[in-house]
């Protein structure tokens, strides 16, 4: 049936114009294999033909086809393309028969979307006798897609009313050709898929891959250097009197906090240029402050003290806000829901209690859900909490009326650990001088280890970091601060610079480049590139 209406725009070949073309040279139509890896060559210009086609360079893939004596397609799928793009949709029908390497599955899924458009396309040139002709003799008889059959017929009651228009006809042949084999009709933008899949590939195996600037060139393989690593000291916070038990950057890399054995928190401001400034003193906790947590929209943060209680404040006017208290009980940590409208803690008696944002205490769960020195998330919408329930296991707590638990148990005692930013991944440092990189999200795996650092007595805590989180930064007893690659454990950078036990590491998430590290001499040191891009 002859088309109606415009043609959409042409998509990759179509007819091969059959002048000015030299004649075929006298080249194997064998399926020689190029290369080591056995690239058999038919696939390989078929690939390049496409590619030429797809960029506008039409006659340039036809010399290719003629010089090589390998067509893009067989002439009937030129035919049936053209046909489709022409809306001839009974002779595209016929076509598609004469394609004999097409099971029967294909064929007749095919013919259901050449004939969908044909109804349709009836339908909008105001035909609705001849569309239900083509409903019940055609498309009906196909025996597939029955609920789609039956809001096709109900289209026909609706005739003369706003309905479905027929698709562009290029965008038919596409959904087509994602019904045929890869070997009749090449995926569209094949070649380029490939070339995209190679220089991920090279990105991913490149231990130092760091930069948001895409470097990647298809002259030279993918590779940098340490340089795209933060291993020089940009920048030394001393505004603490004591040692610095615990910093954290806030999730838009706005802000840094941290927390001190001097029973003070800072709020830190990053600003345009990467200096970090102090914004706000936090007063008041009258023992030391173990850790801070921030708000999901960054604009207020939480202090716990050890052994002490949790505060609430306003991230811009550095307010206190809410106290978070319980009888005799002491905090020990402290965390948000994602929704930001809950805080959970951590106490003494080793239970996990649920306050709402006025302090007020909404649920608890006791029975040894954390040990007095722990570390507390909270996954999964709020459902799931995730604490050190003894010295070497780790408890993913489903708190919903049917939920389990899930245990990690490790052969050390455990010192900290983290939730990767995706809440899949777990790193769980140890006392044996270990980080293990735990998989949470389905079946609990562990699948990496980071070795080289030193803890033997102190809380010491690593951080994922990085561009898409590819490294894993650990404090050290021994003044360092370590730098593995995540996906292989190697050992990357080892960072010199305080003079103290090395307690915490924070990666700003929105840059790269900036690492911050706390340590017992008092300082935070702010780490940066050892050039400027």
């Amino acid at each position: 049936m002859g088309g109606v209406g415009s043609v959409g725009p042409p998509s990759k070949r179509r007819k091969v114009s059959s002048t000015e073309i030299p004649e075929k040279s006298s080249v194997s139509m064998a399926d020689d294999a190029i290369g080591s890896k056995g690239v058999k060559k038919v696939e390989f210009v078929r690939l390049i033909a496409d590619a030429l086609h797809s960029l506008g360079y039409r006659k340039t893939g036809e010399y290719l086809e003629k010089e090589s004596g390998i067509t893009l397609f067989p002439s009937v799928i030129n035919e049936f393309s053209q046909q489709i793009l022409d809306g001839n949709w009974d002779e595209s029908l016929n076509s598609l028969r004469k394609i004999s390497i097409l099971d029967e599955s294909v064929v007749k899924s095919s013919s259901f979307v050449i004939l969908e458009q044909k109804f349709l396309q009836l339908l909008d040139s105001q035909n609705p006798d001849d569309a239900l002709r083509t409903l019940r003799t055609e498309i009906t008889p196909l025996s597939i897609n029955h609920n789609r059959v039956r809001e096709l017929s109900s289209l026909v009651l609706c005739s003369g009313q706003a309905m479905v228009k027929p698709k562009p006809r290029s965008v038919v042949l596409h959904d087509l050709q994602k019904l045929f084999p890869p070997n009749v009709m090449i995926p569209e933008g094949r070649l380029l898929h490939l070339v995209e899949q190679a220089l991920d590939l090279q990105r991913d195996s490149c231990s130092f891959h760091n930069s948001l600037i895409g470097k990647t060139s298809l002259f030279i393989d993918h590779n940098c250097g340490k340089d795209q690593i933060p291993s020089k000291t940009l920048q030394i916070l001393q505004e603490h009197e004591d040692e610095v038990w615990f910093l954290q950057f806030s999730h838009n890399g706005k802000f840094l906090a941290s927390s001190s054995r001097d029973k003070s928190a800072i709020i830190w401001e990053v600003n345009l240029d990467g200096k970090v400034s102090l914004k706000h003193r936090l007063l008041g906790h009258k023992k030391p402050v173990s850790s801070v947590s921030w708000s999901p929209n960054d604009d207020q943060i939480l202090t716990c003290g050890v052994e002490d209680v949790i505060k609430r404040w306003d991230v811009i006017s550095g307010e206190c806000l809410c106290v978070y208290q319980k009888n005799d009980l002491g905090m020990v940590s402290c965390c948000w829901t994602p929704e930001g409208d809950r805080v959970f803690s951590g106490a003494t008696d080793k239970s996990v209690i649920m306050w709402d944002l006025d302090g007020n205490e909404l649920e608890s769960w006791p029975s040894q859900k954390t040990v007095r020195i722990s570390d507390l998330q909270i996954m999964g919408d709020g459902r799931y909490i995730v604490s050190i329930c003894k010295e070497n296991m780790i408890d993913i707590f489903d708190r919903s009326p049917l939920g389990c638990e899930r245990i990690i148990k490790e052969n050390h005692n455990i010192v900290s650990f983290t939730l990767s930013e995706d809440k899949k991944f777990l790193l769980v440092s140890l006392v044996n001088q270990e980080i293990h990189l735990w998989r949470i999200h389905g079946d609990i795996r562990l699948l990496a280890r980071y070795k080289g650092h030193k803890v033997s007595r102190f809380v010491v805590r690593a951080c994922f970091g990085g561009l898409d989180q590819a490294f894993v930064a650990s404090g050290s007893e021994d003044s360092r601060v370590y730098i593995w690659y995540r996906e292989t454990g190697e050992l990357l950078e080892t960072l010199a610079g305080h003079s103290g036990a090395v307690n915490c590491t924070s990666w700003n998430p929105t840059n790269p480049h900036m690492l911050a590290s706390a340590s017992d001499d008092r300082t935070i040191h702010i780490w940066g590139l050892n050039h400027v891009d």
